[in-house]
């Protein structure tokens, strides 16, 4: 396709898709994907492979014929699985009627958006965020409110009071993440009941991102929503594979919601992958019931690369790491003179092979910072740091 028929076939998208910025971390990786010689620290992926146990479990039901099409809201063993899952985690019972499994947890989150939100609404969103959640809710017309929490030495704040003043008519939603990407920040339990009062007092729906719940580093797993409201409350919790269990390529996450949703939830995903592979279910299923070990090994594996790329950040003199995240598997430290974080990226790759994600993709108020995923072998991250060292001396 010609540079021509290309931008007559853009102009021809709705405004909503053509505004949307091509400028991502993915762009920025683009070309490198293959080159052996780049350490990859850009992405929200470690290097650990699925483990066989879940692959096991999946090849098992292709081979028992698991291939055809899914209950909308996910088969009936893995909503089982899923409901004993989470009541046995958390402070409330969680039944199966509350549980709609998606083909990754960006589904799941997509889903969130449409179910509360259109043309001419706004979704509060708080950041340093993850960036793809800002495309999403100007895939579907509304606007994006930001609302910065506060850096301090004691780590990432956030006043909720902020959030209300950002809140009006127009508000469908607030975003946020806990354990946060990229800060690796927990929102603490009085500041969560905040949140739902507010979301209670204003009709206003929360959309609570637990992707990170089991990556704490000195807990079993974080507080959750699901501790402090009720089943039929405006409250959405997605979730995903992805991280503690390593199935990123599984493409495999699920949603918590009222129970009076499980039909409209079945009826959106009619709509949109007609229902999750059947077959990806069962490892979904293995991961929940033999996964414990390994959701562990996972957690060590990165407060590991936590430390080592800690330790090496504190020796770099124009790094600024105010404190270390308590979860997750991202460092997100600022440099002292950087005015432009892309090309410092850009830069650190070209003298180094080192790929990193800039701040500005995670919130207008994050330029000065650069985001570093540490669920790496440890061999790699050494070298990786030993070179960005030499690039940022």
């Amino acid at each position: 396709m010609s540079d021509h028929t290309h931008h007559l076939a853009l102009e021809g998208a709705r405004p909503q898709i053509r505004n949307i910025s091509l400028d991502n971390i993915a762009a920025l990786a683009k070309g490198a994907f293959d080159n052996d010689e780049i350490i990859p620290l850009w992405f929200g992926e470690g290097d650990v492979k699925t483990p066989a146990f879940i692959g096991d479990a999946i090849y098992q039901a292709i081979q028992d014929g698991k291939v055809f099409y899914s209950h909308q809201n996910g088969i009936p063993e893995f909503r089982g699985a899923m409901a004993d899952y989470l009541t046995g985690l958390n402070e409330k019972p969680v039944g199966p009627e509350r549980i709609t499994v998606t083909s990754g947890g960006m589904p799941a989150i997509m889903l969130a958006i449409q179910l509360t939100t259109g043309e001419g609404d706004n979704v509060v969103i708080i950041d340093p965020v993850w960036p793809n959640i800002t495309g999403i809710v100007q895939i579907v017309g509304a606007e994006t409110r930001s609302v910065a929490m506060d850096l301090t030495d004691d780590g990432w704040a956030l006043d909720v009071d902020k959030v209300a003043a950002a809140c009006d008519s127009h508000t469908k939603a607030i975003f946020f993440a806990s354990p946060g990407n990229p800060t690796g920040a927990i929102l603490p339990v009085a500041v969560q009941k905040q949140l739902l009062e507010l979301g209670r007092k204003t009709g206003i729906w929360i959309i609570s991102d637990e992707v990170y719940c089991r990556m704490a580093f000195d807990q079993n797993v974080v507080p959750s929503f699901l501790d402090i409201s009720e089943p039929e409350d405006r409250v959405l919790i997605v979730n995903s594979f992805s991280k503690s269990w390593s199935m990123t390529g599984s493409r495999l996450g699920w949603m918590v919601h009222p129970p009076s949703l499980a039909a409209t939830m079945a009826m959106m995903v009619q709509y949109t992958s007609s229902g999750t592979t059947t077959y990806l279910q069962y490892g979904g299923i293995a991961a929940l019931r033999d996964g414990e070990e390994f959701v562990k090994f996972m957690k060590d594996y990165c407060r590991t690369g936590m430390e080592i790329v800690c330790d090496a950040l504190d020796e770099i003199p124009r790094v600024i790491l105010r404190r270390r995240p308590v979860a997750g598997m991202y460092a997100f430290f600022e440099i002292d003179g950087m005015t432009d974080s892309k090309q410092a990226c850009l830069d650190i790759l070209a003298s180094s092979n080192v790929g990193l994600a800039p701040g500005h993709f995670f919130g207008k108020g994050s330029e000065k910072f650069l985001r570093l995923c540490f669920c790496r072998a440890p061999d790699q991250l050494h070298m990786a740091m030993d070179r960005l060292k030499a690039a940022l001396k």
